[in-house]
């Protein structure tokens, strides 16, 4: 019952992914939170971002700036290495509080970048890379944060889906390998992923269909939605 549940959700959580460019992660997590505790759910998480932005990169193959992806791997894939890492050594409890406080912190970050319209260059995009990065090793997804740093690189749909996704897989590589050094992925561990992963990839592929259906606000919108409903829920996880 418990695998249903998530293949369903995994199924919306890819399509969201899709259409905006992030949010798989943060809506799933807390499924997987629920029903195999955080100490499980992240290294779980860390197979399903792998199958979700590779899914996104062979949707928007022909539109991904390779210079911007290089820029963003060059400072993040050390600084997921050492994130993840750190993550490890960290009680259940703070790892549920610091989810559930980093995704609400993110909505009024997201806006407060967004209003000043920053122009991000190669080595802006590095320097975003290595604290986005070191996030992600911890938090497990930081999708919300990279969007506004491609974007003001100029990317826009397709290209910013694509390139976010190759970017974001570059760390997600890097985080994996370090959980996988220190015994976090188990065979068990990644059949789960893969189990969880087959339903985003299969969201994020329908996404293509009905990406060009929704404006930017509603896209915003439903971002910052996604960001405060899943917050919660850690944070509801942790006390509980």
């Amino acid at each position: 019952m418990i695998y249903a549940l998530v293949l369903i959700v995994g199924f919306a959580a890819g399509t969201v992914s899709g259409i905006v460019g992030t949010g798989a992660t943060i809506i799933l997590l807390p499924i997987l939170v629920l029903a195999f505790g955080p100490r499980e759910a992240v290294p779980i998480m860390a197979v399903v971002a792998l199958m979700s932005n590779f899914a996104k990169i062979t949707s928007w193959w022909r539109e991904i700036d390779w210079r911007a992806c290089a820029a963003y791997a060059l400072g993040g894939i050390p600084a997921a290495a050492l994130g993840a890492r750190t993550l490890l050594v960290l009680p259940e409890k703070i790892v549920d509080v610091a989810l559930g406080l980093f995704f609400l912190a993110m909505i009024p970050a997201r806006r407060w970048l967004a209003a000043r319209n920053f122009k991000f260059g190669f080595w802006h995009l590095a320097i975003a890379g290595a604290v986005i990065g070191f996030l992600t090793g911890i938090v497990v997804s930081t999708g919300p944060l990279s969007v506004p740093a491609f974007a003001a690189y100029g990317l826009v749909k397709g290209a910013f889906i694509a390139t976010e996704a190759a970017g974001s897989l570059a760390l997600y590589i890097s985080k994996a390998v370090i959980f996988r050094e220190f015994g976090a992925l188990p065979v068990d561990i990644v059949l789960k992923g893969l189990i969880s992963g087959s339903s985003v990839m299969a969201g994020t592929y329908t996404a293509r269909l009905i990406v060009d259906r929704l404006s930017v606000t509603t896209f915003q919108r439903l971002l910052d939605v996604v960001m405060a409903l899943s917050g919660l829920a850690l944070l509801w996880a942790a006390i509980r």
